[in-house]
This record gives structure tokens, sequence and C-alpha cells, in this order.
């Protein structure tokens, strides 16, 4: 007797269809965001008693190391001459620049409120994407990429009672910057990989990392001996989280899903980050932060449907 069940299908049941590369990509890209999420918490512990200017360097040095490992044991070959600037472009965004510039913000800045400021990156990485030249999002994706940047600048806007700061400014730029790492990074990641990607970039960034760390190191001895636990824990989670393994799922997920559709998860990294400011730093939650996140999450929904050439 063949086993059937009653309606007629057959049994075991036919095997699931595996998920295609954009829905993968997406997952690996919320990975990443999720990892992503936490860095602005964490950096608001380790400059609460370290220079803002050694945690970013110090960070992309220890980063850098790992890389070097890991590079070494898979024996990674060299990039072509032709993938450098990209690599730098990945360096110069990702790995100096928006860890400096999230560094000094968070010293006078709240992460909750850096948290909204960040939630444009999506707009900001699929424009540079498309000024590149490399998608071409339809105009229903820049409508919910737009209305997802206007409910967080909005969101932020409220929270700073109508206006914005040195800080926020600072936010802005840096924002600025990851988005042309993430754009670049994840282009490259399509013939490199996004391991490889991440792992070079760091690696650039030594002739910058490593004597500015050593200086600091040098004339800020005492404080940086005085640290607290806490301090170390939030540099020790953007080193290793924040600047190397959540690159690994970010760009992979970008190769796969593409640059702008994946980097509508992003969208949902300001209510993440709102969720990890309460935990870490004891920042008060509201109701409207809560009714923020749901909201963007719709956003990154309709936006993931709307169709995106590449």
């Amino acid at each position: 007797m063949t086993p059937h069940s009653h309606d007629g299908a057959s049994w075991p049941p036919r095997s699931i269809a595996p998920a295609s590369p954009e829905t993968r990509g997406m997952l690996l890209g919320l990975i990443g965001v999720a990892i992503f999420s936490l860095t602005l918490p964490f950096t608001r512990l380790a400059v609460a008693h370290l220079d803002p200017v050694f945690v970013a360097m110090a960070r992309a040095l220890a980063a850098a190391l790992l890389s070097i490992a890991w590079l070494r044991w898979k024996r990674a070959p060299l990039p072509a001459r032709a993938q450098l600037p990209t690599l730098l472009a990945v360096t110069v965004g990702c790995v100096i620049g928006f860890p400096l510039l999230t560094s000094i913000a968070m010293r006078t800045l709240p992460a909750s409120h850096g948290a909204v400021l960040v939630g444009i990156l999506p707009l900001a990485t699929a424009l540079f994407s498309a000024l590149r030249g490399h998608e071409r999002p339809s105009a229903g994706f820049w409508t919910m990429a737009a209305l997802g940047s206007a409910l967080v600048i909005g969101f932020a806007l409220r929270q700073g009672g109508g206006g914005l700061h040195r800080a926020d400014l600072a936010v802005f730029a840096a924002v600025l910057l990851a988005a042309m790492g993430y754009a670049e990074g994840g282009r490259l990641s399509q013939t490199m990989g996004g391991e490889q990607v991440i792992g070079w970039a760091l690696v650039l960034s030594l002739p910058v990392a490593a004597p500015a760390t050593a200086w600091l190191l040098w004339r800020d001895w005492a404080m940086i001996a005085a640290a607290p636990a806490s301090a170390w824990l939030g540099f020790s989670y953007v080193s290793v989280f924040s600047m190397f393994i959540g690159f690994f799922f970010w760009y992979r997920g970008m190769a796969l899903g593409g640059v702008a559709r994946v980097g509508q998860v992003q969208l949902v990294q300001p209510g993440l980050t709102l969720a990890g400011a309460a935990l870490v730093l004891n920042e008060t939650l509201h109701i409207e932060h809560i009714l923020f996140t749901f909201a963007v999450i719709a956003v990154v929904g309709a936006g993931k449907r709307m169709k995106v050439a590449r």
C-alpha cells in the first residue's frame, strides 16, 4: 500500500522549494542590521569613559587584526588593482568615517536620538547605488524609501524639539559616508565576496588606524587604563561585531538581494536601536517609539514588493 493522505496528496510531501536569492539576501541583511542596531548604544557606553577618536581608531585596528587572521586562514587572494578604489571607498565610509563621526556624536546625543537619524541610511544607500548606475529602483520603491525616511526624520525633529544640533549634523555626515561604503561594498561583494570586501577594507585602514591608536594610547594612557569594564564591553562589541562580523552578513545579503532592496531592511534599525538603548543604557522607551517601529516595518514590507532593476 502506497502512503497517501486522505485528499490524494502524496506522502511524504514534496521538498519545500529553496528560498530565492532575494529572500535569502533579505534575511542575511536583517541579521546584519540586528548586529549593527546595537552599535550606537555600545558606542555611547564606550565613549562615556574613552576618547571618541580612540574608540573609532582602535576598533578599526582590532577588527583589522581579526581580518588579517581570517584572510590568512581562508588563503584569500590579494585584491586586484581595479578593486582597490572601491575597497578604499568602503574603508573611508564604513571603517573610518561612520565610526569616527558617530563616536563623537554619542558623547552628547542619546543613543535613542541618534537611532532615528541613522534611519535615513536606506534612502542614502539607494541614492548612492542609483547615482553610480548599479541599480534602477522604480518610482514605487523611491516612494517607500522616501516615506520611511520622512518618518524617521520627523521623529528625530519631534524628539529634538523641532531642531537639529551640531551632533545631529555629525550623524547625518556619518550616514552619507556609510551609505557610500554600503553601496560600493555591496556591489563589489557580488564578485569578491562580502567577507573579503570588509576584510581588505579593514586592512587598508591600518596606515591610519594603527599610528593613530598608538599615539592616543601614549597620550591618554592614564584615562584608558582607568576605564571601567562597561567601557571595554562597549568597545569590544563595536570592534568585533559592528566592525567585523556584522559585515559578513550585511554584504553577503546585498550581494544576493541587491543593494537598494536589501538596504530597505535598514529601516527597522532605528526601532531595534531604541530597544537596545533601553536595555544597554536604560534610556526611556516611550509608546511612540514602539508605534514608530511598527510604522517603519510596514514601510519595509511595502518596499520589498517594489521593482528594482539590477
